[in-house]
């Protein structure tokens, strides 16, 4: 519970940076720069880090490449959508990886599945309306930006799971954040949108980013997987939304329309069958 409060803080830290003037390409650069030195630490330094170089180029190349596009995206996001809608949007991720498996045939289509897809996309609905209703103010750009960027992540998923078999999870954090951290420092450098002098706020807003949002996230929802499992720890995980809804009310004074918690309690509802379905 803990790992998914801290990644729930995520987008408060982005907003308040961005308040700051931060340019969000210098924000991730940090965050993933600073929690690549932090996780390096916590597995045990660099002697720990060593993996052959194949492997080792595949994990910066797929999961820091992965986590830089899926981070972008979703943060991007922000510029549209108030923090909690943007949350529970991500939040169909696991949606997304059975819709995959679906179409990829490695999961058996059934009941149970196709109402948890159907209330997963209903909850997408009443928190931004459908193409013939016009009672939403939610821009279509920020939809289409969190939506992109839980699609990525159910294809990411499998993809990092294959990946780090063998490898310690710190280990593989530690790549993937050292990864994604020198595709945002490229793209920073090319565009002329990385830069160190930013405001104090700023600054600690990425710190507390790459610190609570990156380096603690990790490591308490690696822990608690292993103690959990992963259906259980993903049914935990889904009070990270609303979390984010709550703090984005708290702290960035942002609405908190009936319409985006009752799309998040079905989007919450429809997580819950599926990783019941894959606990049966």
């Amino acid at each position: 519970m803990l790992g998914a409060l801290c990644f729930g803080a995520i987008a408060i830290f982005v907003v308040l940076a961005r308040r700051a003037g931060a340019p969000l390409t210098s924000i991730l650069s940090w965050r993933f720069l600073l929690a690549a030195l932090f996780l390096t630490i916590a597995a045990g330094g660099l002697r720990a880090l060593r993996l052959p170089r194949a492997l080792a180029a595949r994990v910066l190349l797929i999961g820091g490449g992965g986590q830089a596009l899926i981070s972008f995206l979703a943060l991007r996001a922000l510029d549209h959508l108030p923090a909690g809608t943007n949350a529970f949007l991500f939040y169909t991720y696991p949606a997304w990886v059975a819709l995959f498996a679906f179409i990829r045939g490695t999961e058996r289509v059934d009941a149970r599945r196709l109402v948890a897809l159907a209330i997963s996309f209903a909850g997408i609905a009443t928190m931004v309306g459908t193409p013939w209703s016009d009672t939403t103010d939610v821009p279509l750009v920020g939809v289409l930006l969190s939506l992109s960027a839980a699609a990525c992540y159910g294809l990411y998923i499998p993809a990092i799971g294959r990946l780090q078999e063998g490898i310690r999870p710190t280990v593989v954090s530690a790549y993937v954040s050292i990864g994604a951290g020198i595709v945002h420092v490229a793209i920073g450098l090319a565009t002329g949108g990385l830069t160190a002098r930013l405001a104090p706020e700023a600054w600690a807003s990425i710190l507390g980013f790459a610190l609570i949002g990156t380096t603690l996230a990790f490591l308490l929802f690696l822990r608690g997987l292993a103690v959990l499992g992963s259906v259980r720890t993903a049914i935990v995980s889904t009070i990270e939304p609303f979390f984010t809804t709550l703090l984005g009310a708290l702290v960035l004074a942002e609405p908190l329309p009936p319409s985006t918690l009752l799309g998040g309690v079905l989007i919450a509802i429809a997580v819950g069958l599926l990783q019941k379905k894959n606990e049966e």
